[in-house]
């Protein structure tokens, strides 16, 4: 019987490191020291195999190799042997592979191989493993795969690896986004090898729902993994002749932090971006920058932990990859999209405050029956201008209430590993209105945040943190003097999305704007609310209510709206109610839009090519 080396795995002094800056608890580090009989099964039946080395200057590249299920296997004794046809032009590790070889190397006994690591994974199943060791042969020729037909034109030949795994780890399913992976003879052609990013390969960032990275400890070890999250995770923060920069959130995982760790120790990673619809691929190779805590958040707000790519090199190649893929259920412990702070127009933080600020909730009024209106007052404001400016919104933490602490797995409710209950409500109340330290914001009941605001008795006295106000939803007309464009403006909202104009009407000449508004009848009870504290707003208002609930509810609230003096319609708004309002009054310089997202859709097929600002609808 062959021996077997069971000596545990150590960590190295930058995953220790990561650890004690995230304030990890000490565990053992469960990485085999050779290819255990799990992860030989597992490489064996994955359709799919990400592989990275570092190029003869030791920059990391990422590559991934695809196709029927069996192309890569154990051999016996911690080796294995990977046969799948790959692209030997473009694809970066390939190349670092043949290193300028005839298509083919041995390492004789007793030489150290080049070191490599990998990552079999089957998206499908969601089931991963990592390897990583070292090179004992590369074999390549122009030969036909066993299971694809090649292209006339193509380039692409058959590769033969053989490696000796010193390392391997399975992982969780977490993030992991289903495909359907089925090979497919790759017909490279190189469409971009200089900076900046070209605008396919933007676009392809931009669609991405996966990556593949590849880092190193120094020339020491080496390790692959896998990144993903909802198409688009990975944020553009730059791209032209001086710099391209690239960001992606950490989210929840198993607080081993290999690939950090290394990230840490040699801050280079390698990484592809493949598009399995098309069989395009972005190989990317750059310098990296762990972000934590406030400079995690002040570049992806929303996040505690990310990585900023300066990318070195770049490939985009059309046609790269051995295989396609069928997109299918999306992983359920994907969070949102994080957007960019510059994106985002956020956040300033209160004035003259050197740590976290806070709010008390003062004072809680129910508009209807999942609409309530909060006032809150910020603790500790010395400062004499109001914080905030209309249009903007307030980004509120009830993380202290509402966050469960570290859990690896939570499938009950998998996207609130990555919650950190932060969220940005729309400013309702007017400045100068309220004393300059209050706010009000004029919120649903639609979520865990929401929910636990609505349950909230004033008298407990609940204080929340303040993140910082931001966004520039700003109405604008003309004003008095005004000799330029005196046509009306417009403004669309759904339901509780009149709260940008409500924290503006005051200052907005009515007689220059006009505020189409659709409504449930069940929230009937906003818009009395709305109407009796700014009278001169019905008037301009073409109110759309639909739905059905008992009159005793809301009769007598009707009644008033209905009195209020704006024009009423009993239905659903429709594309010709905005078209007809213009040929009456004339063409309009500006429509303004705060929905949800599919009555934003379809008012902007209506209004065609007319200038439309919109304001996100999401919490």
């Amino acid at each position: 019987m062959a021996f077997i080396n069971s000596e545990d795995v150590a960590w190295h002094e930058g995953e220790e490191k990561m650890q004690s800056l995230l304030h990890v608890p000490y565990q053992d580090n469960p990485t085999s020291p050779f290819l255990t009989p799990g992860a030989a099964h597992m490489l064996q039946i994955s359709p799919l195999l990400a592989i990275g080395v570092l190029d003869s200057s030791g920059r990391p590249w990422t590559t991934i190799w695809g196709g029927d299920p069996g192309f890569a296997r154990s051999l016996g004794s911690s080796i294995i042997g990977v046969k799948i046809s790959v692209d030997p032009a473009y694809d970066p590790v390939v190349k670092a592979l043949l290193d300028g070889k005839a298509g083919r190397e041995v390492v004789s006994n007793g030489s150290v191989g080049r070191l490599i690591s990998g990552l079999a994974i089957n998206l499908n199943t969601r089931k991963r493993v990592k390897i990583a060791g070292r090179m004992a042969a590369v074999a390549f020729n122009l030969a036909k795969s066993d299971s694809v037909l090649p292209s006339e034109k193509s380039t692409a030949g058959e590769l033969q690896l053989v490696v000796k795994v010193e390392e391997s780890l399975g992982n969780c399913p977490k993030y992991l986004n289903k495909k359907h992976i089925i090979a497919s003879w790759p017909s490279p052609e190189l469409l971009l090898d200089t900076l900046p990013l070209s605008n396919r390969a933007v676009s392809l960032l931009a669609k991405s729902d996966l990556f593949f990275v590849s880092s190193s400890n120094a020339e020491k070890t080496m390790g692959t993994n896998y990144r993903g999250g909802p198409p688009g995770f990975t944020r553009l923060i730059a791209n032209d002749v001086l710099k391209v920069i690239l960001v992606y959130p950490e989210y929840s995982g198993n607080r081993f932090y290999q690939t950090l760790g290394n990230l840490y120790t040699t801050p280079r990673a390698g990484f592809v971006f493949p598009d399995s619809e098309t069989g395009d691929v972005l190989y990317i190779t750059g310098d990296t920058e762990i972000l934590i805590g406030k400079e995690a958040a002040g570049v992806l707000p929303h996040s505690n932990l990310a990585v900023m790519i300066h990318v070195f090199a770049a490939r985009f190649v059309q046609r790269g990859l051995p295989f396609r893929g069928e997109a299918g259920e999306p992983s359920p412990y994907n969070p949102p999209i994080r957007y960019l702070a510059s994106e985002q127009k956020l956040l300033r933080t209160v004035e003259n405050s050197n740590s976290a600020s806070t709010a008390k909730l003062l004072q809680k009024d129910l508009l209807a029956p999942s609409i309530a209106r909060f006032r809150f007052s910020i603790n500790d404001y010395a400062a004499t201008t109001v914080p905030w400016e209309a249009g903007q919104h307030v980004a509120l933490s009830l993380a202290d209430e509402l966050s469960l602490g570290y859990s690896h797995m939570r499938d009950s409710d998998p996207r609130s590993l990555n919650d950190d209950y932060t969220r940005s409500f729309t400013i309702s109340s007017q400045p100068g209105d309220l004393p300059r330290e209050q706010f009000e914001i004029t919120i649903r009941d639609v979520g865990v945040v929401t929910g636990f605001m609505f349950r909230q008795n004033v008298r407990a006295g609940l204080e929340v943190g303040v993140v910082g106000f931001g966004g520039d939803f700003v109405i604008e007309q003309p004003q008095d003097g005004d000799t330029g464009d005196r046509r009306s403006v417009a403004f669309v909202a759904g339901g509780i999305g009149i709260t940008p104009l409500l924290g503006q009407v005051g200052r907005l000449d009515l007689t220059w704007l006009h505020l189409f508004w659709t409504i449930n009848l069940r929230d009937i009870g906003l818009v009395s609310d709305a109407f009796e504290r700014h009278p001169r707003l019905p008037s301009s208002t073409s109110l759309f209510v639909s739905g059905e609930v008992g009159t005793e509810r809301v009769g007598p609230l009707m009644e008033k709206v209905e009195a209020s003096g704006a024009r009423i319609l009993k239905r659903r708004l429709r594309g010709d109610d905005l078209l007809e309002w213009e040929r009456k009054e004339g063409s309009t310089k500006r429509w303004y839009i705060c929905t949800v997202t599919g009555l934003r859709k379809s008012l902007l097929e209506w209004l065609g090519e007319r200038e439309v600002l919109w304001e996100d609808f999401g919490y």
